[in-house]
């Protein structure tokens, strides 16, 4: 592996997963090509897109010249929005039963409470959801007990001749259908709002307790054999990034592959980039076995090369949690991932930081994106440069504010 790992790399593989993200993918490579060349601009290198050259359902094809050196990386999304999408109830009363049944699983597992000793942002950001549909069914009742109060005082005083009991009902009926209205209004506006999707996104991973349902767990076999059979091609580096509830699917492929021995020695490197991490919000739930059992095998492996980044300023990650120590998996051998900040505050100008700083889901994305000023993270040196992922961050020590302590309440793993 060290002569693999520390060869200059001239082609590479990146294997991009998104978050719990409905959308088409062509909207990652959209923002590839705007921000690589912002960066670019930014940083005095090259970098160009093109249609891609590789067999899959979605990616491109990047050249780049840095650092004196030129190399060629074939991205692909591992696309998982369908199942996005077919999770996304778009029933009103569907939504608020799943923010019952999931408060209630984070709740009464106590996982609610253990998260609130990592990060605050997440966790508000959990909350955000909850708060918001409660706040708008809140709007809809007030609303409409208003107008069922108007038109019953008006039926009482114009309504001569008709039954008490026909004025109520009508009134009734209209109050209803003013509740209905105020709530599909709102949810009609949840592209701004955030509420429905979040919620939608919580539930996903809450439903099973932190076990994968059955057609991810096939989705996740397929993202292996696409990563398993660019490791048998002609290239240097294969690398894979995760990005928020990405990073957790990824380290169950990437786990099973190096279990069935796809990893070989004399291959191309391997790289693991975790982004903008939520490992906990699934990790720390009861039934979450599986994915603290491929936490904590990676952790010890030598066949790839993990490091995770993130930032304080990101308030939907879980920012320098290690998160197979904090989910209190870590195994004496131990010796990933590398924990590190983006540090957006620094790597942004103070004109770049005050304007993004509010826009909390853009922020979560920034790891994405191109830095005005930037340290030693860049997202585009990490995929198109001639690097492999292990050489550029050997010897870089861990972020001194990590937090690295066991905190989660389940630690159960599978059996050997």
């Amino acid at each position: 592996m060290a002569t693999t790992e520390s060869k200059q790399v001239h082609r590479r593989r990146v294997f991009y997963i998104p978050g719990y993200d409905p959308v088409h993918p062509r909207r990652y490579r959209e923002i590839y090509r705007r921000e690589g060349a912002a960066q670019a601009a930014i940083s005095d290198y090259e970098i160009t897109l093109s249609p891609k050259k590789t067999k899959g359902p979605y990616g491109w094809h990047v050249n780049s010249s840095m650092d004196g050196a030129k190399t060629t990386a074939d991205f692909e999304v591992l696309v998982w929005s369908d199942i996005v999408r077919e999770s996304m109830s778009n029933s009103i009363p569907a939504t608020y039963a799943q923010l019952l049944r999931t408060a209630w699983i984070y709740i009464r597992s106590g996982t609610l409470f253990r998260l609130m000793k990592l990060r605050k942002g997440p966790v508000i950001a959990a909350l955000y959801p909850v708060g918001m549909l409660l706040l708008q069914l809140l709007a809809a009742v007030l609303i409409g007990s208003a107008i069922t109060y108007v038109i019953g005082r008006l039926g009482g005083i114009l309504g001569s001749g008709i039954s008490e009991t026909l004025i109520r009902l009508a009134a009734a009926m209209f109050g209803l259908v003013a509740a209905v209205f105020v709530l599909r209004w709102f949810q009609a506006r949840d592209n701004r709002l955030m509420a429905y999707y979040l919620m939608h996104d919580y539930s996903y991973s809450a439903r099973l307790r932190g076990a994968n349902p059955p057609e991810l767990d096939r989705r996740l076999g397929e993202f292996g054999d696409r990563i398993a059979d660019a490791l048998q091609q002609d290239v240097d580096e294969v690398l894979v990034v995760g990005h928020s509830s990405g990073a957790h699917l990824a380290v169950t492929v990437l786990a099973d592959l190096i279990r069935a021995g796809k990893v070989a020695g004399d291959g191309p490197a391997l790289g693991f980039l975790s982004l903008g991490q939520v490992v906990p919000m699934v990790s720390f739930l009861p039934n979450a076995d599986q994915l603290r059992g491929d936490l904590q095998y990676l952790s010890a492996r030598d066949e790839l090369a993990w490091v995770d980044v993130s930032a304080p300023g990101d308030g939907c990650a879980f920012a320098l949690c290690d998160p197979v120590t904090v989910s209190g998996v870590a195994p004496s051998d131990k010796k990933w991932p590398l924990v590190f900040s983006a540090a957006f505050s620094q790597s942004l100008s103070p004109e770049r930081w005050k304007e993004l700083k509010r826009r909390f889901f853009r922020l979560h994305f920034q790891y994405l994106c191109a830095f005005d000023r930037p340290r030693d993270y860049d997202y585009f040196r990490i995929t198109a440069g001639p690097k492999t992922l292990r050489a550029r961050y050997d010897g870089r020590p861990p972020s001194r504010s990590r937090i690295d302590i066991p905190v989660s309440k389940y630690t159960s793993v599978p059996a050997p």
